[in-house]
């Protein structure tokens, strides 16, 4: 396998992740690759780093995904960056991606960071999920 699925990926993260209600009702639409000009007020989330290495077998290609989603916030207190990363992670492991042609084998949530900014004015929370996909 190679870096073919990883468009396919950050699609269907996206997508879960701006059709889940209790992600929207944290963040709103606020979801970006690259956080526009302006727009880095309230909570939000950025779909971010991703590494891939191969896992094909005997019965085919595949690949493991590790990637984060980082919830970023500038309220008072890490209970908003909280309540979002909480939204993040059951929107993302209730059930398969669609990366079809390709199958989604399993998301699982693997751990989280929590830390404030250097000037200590926000929050922050980098989400880290494995990804197998075969085919």
């Amino acid at each position: 396998m190679s870096y073919l699925g990883g468009a396919a990926v950050q699609a269907a993260i996206h997508a879960r992740l701006t059709a889940d209600a209790g992600v929207a009702a944290a963040v709103g639409g606020a979801i970006y690759d690259e956080v526009p000009e302006g727009a880095a007020a309230g909570t939000y989330l950025t779909i971010g780093e991703e590494m891939v290495r191969d896992r094909s077998d005997a019965d085919g290609p595949g690949a493991e995904h590790r990637l984060t989603v980082a919830v970023v916030s500038d309220a008072a207190g890490f209970a908003a960056a909280k309540a979002a990363a909480a939204a993040v992670v059951a929107a993302l492991t209730q059930a398969p991606l669609d990366l079809s042609p390709a199958r989604a084998v399993g998301l699982w949530f693997d751990r989280a960071q929590a830390y404030r900014a250097a000037d200590g004015g926000g929050r922050r929370i980098d989400l880290r999920f494995r990804l197998r996909v075969d085919g």
